[in-house]
């Protein structure tokens, strides 16, 4: 199974491959920031408009740039590309152990033209950050359970339960796809810069000080 060749755009092809070829000398791209239009635009299926190898060298890139952040996720309006796909990865460490937020491993996906529904009415309430609005972290409601649903860069598709702190991740990066961004549904009176996140809220994943001092609800 493979995206149709049909659909290639050989303007947009050219653009990425000029994109991927200016990256730095340590091979990543800039991250867009709060107030660039493209953040905010839904963004276009992806059905072949790249060339297959354009589409690996760009996926390459992408997973350079997400983990030089360094970050766990990074969708494609973030590098000014208005394409349906992000990739994601995160890894458990022992210091995750027991951790309220349910850390697990998401090993590396390309999620092309993302999805997802919530399993349950249950949702969580954490600090969350965005790659696009740096040095800042707020509050966000997401759902504990999703059905998640992708395709790769074969054009497989795939449809996963996740659970916890991934399906914050996925639902974080597919949100993106749409021109949503965290802060958008966010606790906005939690809002912190990273300095005062460690300083005052650190201690425990669950906000419950920070929804009692700074007056937001859980």
């Amino acid at each position: 199974m493979a995206f149709d060749k049909a659909n290639k755009n050989k303007h947009l092809d050219k653009a990425v491959r000029e994109m991927i070829s200016e990256a730095g000398k340590d091979g990543v791209a800039p991250i867009t920031q709060m107030g660039e239009p493209v953040l905010r635009h839904q963004t276009e299926e992806y059905t072949g408009q790249l060339d297959e190898r354009t589409l690996k060298n760009l996926i390459q890139l992408m997973r350079r740039t997400m983990l030089a952040a360094p970050g766990v996720g990074l969708a494609g309006p973030q590098i000014d590309l208005g394409l349906a796909l992000a990739v994601v990865e995160d890894h458990k460490s022992k210091d995750d152990e027991g951790d309220p937020r349910e850390i697990d491993d998401l090993p590396f996906h390309v999620i092309i033209n993302p999805s997802y529904k919530p399993i349950g009415d249950a949702t969580a309430s954490f600090y969350e950050g965005c790659l696009s609005f740096e040095g800042y972290q707020a509050v966000r409601k997401r759902w504990l359970d999703i059905e998640a649903t992708w395709q790769d860069e074969q054009a497989q598709w795939h449809t996963e339960h996740l659970h916890g702190w991934p399906a914050r991740i996925f639902q974080h990066e597919t949100d993106h796809l749409s021109g949503e961004v965290y802060i958008d549904k966010a606790e906005i009176r939690s809002l912190t810069d990273e300095d005062n996140l460690g300083f005052y809220w650190c201690d425990n994943p669950v906000p419950t000080k920070a929804a009692e001092e700074l007056g937001f609800e859980l």
